[in-house]
């Protein structure tokens, strides 16, 4: 497989100016991104050659880098160079569908389903939803992208009365789903984690084995305070943060 060519930007430094040769350059590469000159995963120059081209030192060259890189402007990959940041999704902590968010944000969701199966609850699961062991269950995964970028690995488990058909899920939102059925979310309680991924979800995710990925897990309960969900989800922690608003007592 041939290597992506990296992306040249012209750089006028001032090597009179007391500001530092590092932050004129970082300075530069910023103001490249964010007009557009470089955009989302174009990979540039490494430390090496973009000090030789611009007759600087090393130390310098890795200094604009890795301020950029701190900025969240630019990643660094394994194999792969340093790229610009592919557009990043900002998701408020709130009872929200995936589906629904990206779709106000103007971006393009699409679902891929992973596995759909009829089965019967564990300790774990029926002690969740509030069900008896072996109670039958549907358990979802699907694989959801934003603009054909992959994005989340979505893992839920339904009560089976409640759970939609394949074929609606690759269409819809599961919360959509579930309106359609006449199951209104109206509480949910939901833990906020972080690991290393798996080798199968960095290779859905397309990103390198053991890079860190967020966690979200959720029980979700109707209006008539029945548990109707339980999702287990994985994200790109390069492309996808939470939004936590907090006040003081």
């Amino acid at each position: 497989m041939s290597r992506v060519s990296a992306t040249k930007i012209d750089v006028e430094l001032d090597r009179l100016s007391p500001i530092p040769l590092y932050y004129q350059l970082a300075q530069a590469m910023e103001q490249a991104i964010l007009g557009g000159r470089l955009q989302p995963g174009d990979r540039i120059e490494n430390e090496i050659d973009l000090a030789k081209r611009l007759s600087m030192s090393r130390p310098t060259a890795r200094q604009a880098i890795q301020a950029l890189v701190d900025k969240g402007l630019l990643v660094r990959k394994r194999g792969v160079g340093t790229q610009v940041v592919r557009n990043e999704v900002h998701r408020a902590v709130e009872l929200t569908s995936l589906y629904e968010d990206l779709v106000e944000a103007g971006r393009s969701p699409t679902t891929e389903l992973l596995d759909y199966r009829l089965g019967a609850a564990d300790d774990e699961i029926a002690d969740e939803l509030g069900l008896d062991r072996e109670a039958p269950i549907v358990e979802i995964r699907r694989l959801r992208r934003a603009d054909d970028e992959p994005i989340a690995i979505l893992a839920n488990y339904l009560p089976a009365d409640f759970a939609p058909a394949p074929d609606e899920l690759r269409q819809k939102g599961l919360y959509q789903c579930l309106r359609a059925r006449g199951v209104t979310i109206s509480e949910a309680r939901q833990r906020i984690g972080a690991r290393l991924a798996e080798d199968d979800e960095a290779q859905l995710l397309h990103e390198d084995e053991g890079e860190a990925v967020l966690t979200m897990q959720r029980v979700a309960f109707s209006e008539m305070g029945q548990a109707v969900e339980l999702g287990r989800h994985v994200y790109r922690a390069s492309l996808y943060f939470f939004d936590v608003t907090v006040q003081s007592r």
